[in-house]
């Protein structure tokens, strides 16, 4: 990570990171590919290679960061594999912690962190809800997984 460990700045600096994969030669990701997995690219697509490296670092990336999500992620590979299906999550659901939502709304961006605790925090401050936010943001009575568009809707 750099200097300044927040997840905010993990996550920027990775981003930079994969979007900088574009302009590395097929040579230089073939030697990361190498060095990620212990063997050459199965295939010669640039696009696939990509996608996986750029997986990859984040898996490796997550695993320093945010243990419980790669345990939860484990435990429902190891259900599929044991009973063929995995069980969905319920309607509503609350995304994963860390995930940022972002919604334009008047012409003002505004973002929400989901916390690990299942609040969120919006411009400084904690809630408990999604709708709470919505409504001090909207003024107005709203869901807050419609607002967000983390359910679907009758018309966007």
């Amino acid at each position: 990570m750099t200097q300044d460990s927040s997840p905010a700045a993990a996550t920027a600096s990775m981003a930079a990171r994969i979007a900088g994969l574009a302009a590395w030669s097929w040579s230089d990701l073939a030697k990361e590919w190498h060095r990620l997995f212990g063997v050459d690219p199965p295939v010669s697509n640039r696009r696939f290679a990509e996608k996986r490296i750029a997986h990859r670092w984040q898996e490796i990336e997550f695993a320093k960061s945010d243990r419980a999500l790669l345990d939860r992620n484990r435990r429902r590979i190891d259900d599929l594999v044991a009973t063929g299906s995995l069980s969905r999550h319920r309607v509503g659901a609350v995304p994963v912690d860390g995930t940022e939502l972002v919604r334009l709304y008047a012409g003002v961006e505004h973002r929400v962190q989901v916390l690990a605790d299942g609040e969120f925090e919006y411009a400084g401050a904690r809630y408990r809800s999604l709708s709470m936010i919505a409504r001090k943001i909207t003024g107005t009575q709203w869901s807050g997984p419609a607002f967000f568009g983390l359910r679907k809707g009758g018309r966007r």
